[in-house]
């Protein structure tokens, strides 16, 4: 079982993001401030976990964290700022939105803007080393699934359900057949 936090703080939160390699839809990010006791069995990395696991951790750990919040930035923002700086705006609207002061973020990866007045400590690989940063990754990835899967019935032919905007062969296929979206980010590669 992994640890809960990288800290002893109380009301430390886990920060991760999902969708910064896509070609289309948003970045999304979660904040995850999870009890000392928390148990989730299997709570790793999202990207270990199969979309049904994912999808049972999701109401385990919305049911029983502390504080969570889930935020965006669009593909608009993501041209206008760049993917790395859009992914930590993100993280920040999450931070905002949890209801609560966090006294420390454990982010994963490797770089983060700093959040004012919030010390920080960037944790590579942190989403299969510590529950919160593994419960934010699950979140990130989950709801911004579902955020694909409601674009995808406006725009079906790009398999947004399937691909969730990733560069699949099918998904450039689509681009070069019927052109981008609104949704698709213009400053990536899309062929």
């Amino acid at each position: 079982m992994l640890p809960v936090s990288f800290t002893d703080h109380p009301l430390e939160a886990g920060l991760d993001e999902a969708g910064r390699g896509c070609l289309a839809g948003p970045v999304f990010a979660a904040a995850v401030v999870l009890p000392p006791d928390f148990v989730a069995a299997g709570l790793t990395d999202s990207k270990q976990l199969s979309a049904r696991r994912r999808e049972q951790l999701r109401d385990i750990i919305c049911r029983d964290a502390v504080a969570w919040a889930v935020a965006e930035a669009s593909p608009d923002e993501i041209a206008s700022i760049n993917i790395a700086q859009a992914s930590y705006l993100a993280m920040h609207r999450a931070v905002a939105s949890l209801g609560l002061t966090p006294t420390h973020l454990a982010v994963d990866g490797n770089r983060f803007r700093a959040y004012v007045g919030i010390a920080h400590t960037c944790i590579v690989k942190g989403d299969g080393k510590y529950l919160n940063i593994a419960a934010a990754s699950v979140l990130a990835k989950t709801f911004r699934d579902e955020r694909m899967r409601e674009l995808a019935a406006e725009f079906p032919h790009y398999g947004w359900q399937q691909n969730a905007g990733y560069p699949t062969e099918l998904h450039r296929a689509a681009i070069r057949a019927h052109g981008p979206s609104p949704h698709h980010r213009m400053g990536f590669r899309l062929l």
